[in-house]
């Protein structure tokens, strides 16, 4: 499933404790210091120079990538594009919206049609493949050209294990400007905090203004006690659970090509991309259940995912040995 299984950071939770008693209505637009931490773990980490009031605490990311087409006004006749294999929610949303949908790697449609919202997902969920900046600046650069909005979801920026994935937002991809840019960002596998649903949107400063308008109206307001995690979990490195997750890479991956897996992409992200030679995905699912192992058909993100398994890496690590002792019984 993909859902962590570690414990959320102690100085999180103290946080959390700490600002229990929060009486009053929290601001759409999220504390000033919640802005400020995001804006400074994105300079710090990734590169990249937002100002703090162009950043949207949102009540998880899930809940804005459904929600994002219909705040954008999408509706009938407009089309909203995500990648060929993708997290389902972008599909659901537009189709929430009543707005038509197309699968288009790069976010430019077949044919040349202007799209109104164009999905990124770079690291990808289920593939784990990285888009380098050279192509996210040739998206830029087309997308503003068409008066397209690129929302990219960047909920794995931080686990490249092969690559260093780079945000739509750092001077690199988007040659200095984030006109017409969003990007998404949550905590849920970062800092363990999914179940906070904590999570932020940022970079056109004109379009996080409209969102925060419209989400204000709407009632869309993170809790005061969880925007206070949120400070302690960017304030805090998170280093130790990306290092759980680079062990449990390690030992799960070579089990898995071992007993006759092929691994494909997986070059950043929480989730080995995996096609067996004799095997659709549904006869991979099939066998890996007899053995005890739980993987996801590919086909869940799209028709050309048909071939492949999505092996999470979000499992304790006793249940990641046994998997590798039970793949052996396939060599």
């Amino acid at each position: 499933m993909g859902t962590p299984v570690d414990q959320v950071p102690r100085v999180v939770r103290d946080a959390l404790a700490a600002a229990s008693d929060s009486p009053g209505y929290p601001a759409a637009s999220g504390t000033p210091r919640l802005r400020e931490a995001a804006a400074g773990w994105l300079a710090r980490c990734h590169g990249v120079t937002v100002d703090p009031g162009a950043v949207l605490p949102v009540i998880g990311t899930k809940e804005l990538i459904a929600a994002l087409p219909a705040l954008l006004g999408c509706g009938p006749g407009d089309l909203v594009t995500y990648p060929r294999l993708a997290y389902p929610t972008y599909h659901v949303g537009a189709l929430l919206a009543g707005a038509r949908t197309a699968a288009a790697d790069g976010a430019r449609p077949a044919g040349g049609e202007r799209a109104a919202l164009a999905w990124l997902n770079s690291p990808s969920n289920p593939t784990g493949q990285v888009l380098p900046a050279g192509q996210l600046r040739e998206v830029a650069g087309w997308a503003r050209a068409q008066g397209t909005v690129v929302a990219s979801d960047e909920c794995y920026l931080g686990f490249g294990w092969d690559a260093a994935p780079v945000s739509v937002l750092h001077p690199d991809a988007c040659g200095g400007s984030h006109q017409g840019l969003l990007a998404v960002h949550s905590l849920s596998k970062r800092s363990n905090m999914a179940g906070y649903r904590a999570g932020f949107v940022t970079g056109d400063p004109g379009l996080v203004a409209e969102l925060t308008e419209i989400r204000k109206h709407a009632g869309m307001l993170m809790p005061a006690p969880v925007q206070a995690a949120m400070i302690a979990a960017l304030d805090e490195h998170a280093e130790a659970q990306r290092a759980r997750y680079a062990a449990r890479r390690r030992r799960l991956r070579p089990a898995l090509e071992a007993a006759g897996w092929v691994v494909e992409h997986s070059e950043a992200g929480l989730y080995l991309w995996a096609a067996h030679p004799a095997s659709d995905c549904w006869g991979s699912v099939r066998v890996l259940a007899e053995a005890g192992i739980l993987v996801a058909p590919g086909e869940f993100y799209g028709p050309a995912g048909r071939r492949h398994v999505r092996v999470a890496l979000t499992a304790t690590d006793e249940r990641i040995d046994a998997a590798v002792a039970r793949l052996k019984a396939f060599g």
